[in-house]
This record gives C-alpha cells, sequence and structure tokens, in this order.
C-alpha cells in the first residue's frame, strides 16, 4: 500500500471514532522530512484518543497493512504518536495540539482538511 493510501485508510480509522479536525499533511515536497504524510487529529478525552488509535489499527488491519512501527504515549493519552514509517498519525487532546503547533512547523507542506 501506498503512503497516500495509508494515510486514507488512517482517516477513515479517526472519522470511525469521531475524530475532529482531521488534517493531512503531505510532507513529500518538504526537504529533509522523516516521512511522507502526517495525519493529524484532535479528540475530546483520553478515552476518545485511545479509541481512536485502535480504531486506526483496525482499519489499517482491514486494508492489509502492518501494525504501526511504533506507537506512543497511550499511557499519558494527550498525545499518541502511531509511526507507520511513511505515515506518522498525531492524536491530540485539543489544548495540546495548539500548544505543540504541528502545523505551524510543517508550514510548507501540502495540507489537506478533512470535514
Amino acid at each position: 500500500m501506498t503512503a497516500e493510501q495509508l494515510s486514507k485508510v488512517i482517516v477513515k480509522g479517526m472519522n470511525e471514532k469521531k475524530a475532529t479536525d482531521i488534517l493531512v499533511m503531505d510532507l513529500r515536497s518538504v526537504k529533509d522530512t522523516v516521512t511522507d504524510f502526517f495525519v493529524i487529529c484532535s479528540g475530546n478525552s483520553d478515552t476518545q484518543l485511545e479509541a481512536i488509535s485502535k480504531s486506526i489499527e483496525e482499519q489499517v488491519h482491514k486494508a492489509g497493512d502492518s501494525s504501526a512501527w511504533s506507537v506512543e504515549g497511550r499511557s499519558n493519552g494527550q498525545w499518541i504518536l502511531m509511526d507507520y514509517v511513511n505515515v506518522v498519525a498525531h492524536l491530540f487532546l485539543s489544548d495540546k495540539r495548539e500548544f505543540y503547533g504541528l502545523e505551524d512547523l510543517w508550514g510548507d507542506a501540502k495540507t489537506t482538511r478533512i470535514s
């Protein structure tokens, strides 16, 4: 599966659990990036973030791709990072997303908001 296809599967997993403010950032044209796509979303609670992360894993598995290379942040439930190598999913509580401002750090990326 291509990175672009995987990013769409991740978005589907986010939508399944009613994630908000979903943003896909295409980093392929940005110099010296570590991945092809960031997929970012917000959730209202640590419980919702956990559910979103499980939904992403389920959708990726259904699509026939392998598990995330690494998952970080489940224990604190404020920012969960799911690293699929070519695609990295970031699941934030809304206030933490605003604080870290990933969208601003990677401002050169082509972005697509998912409604």
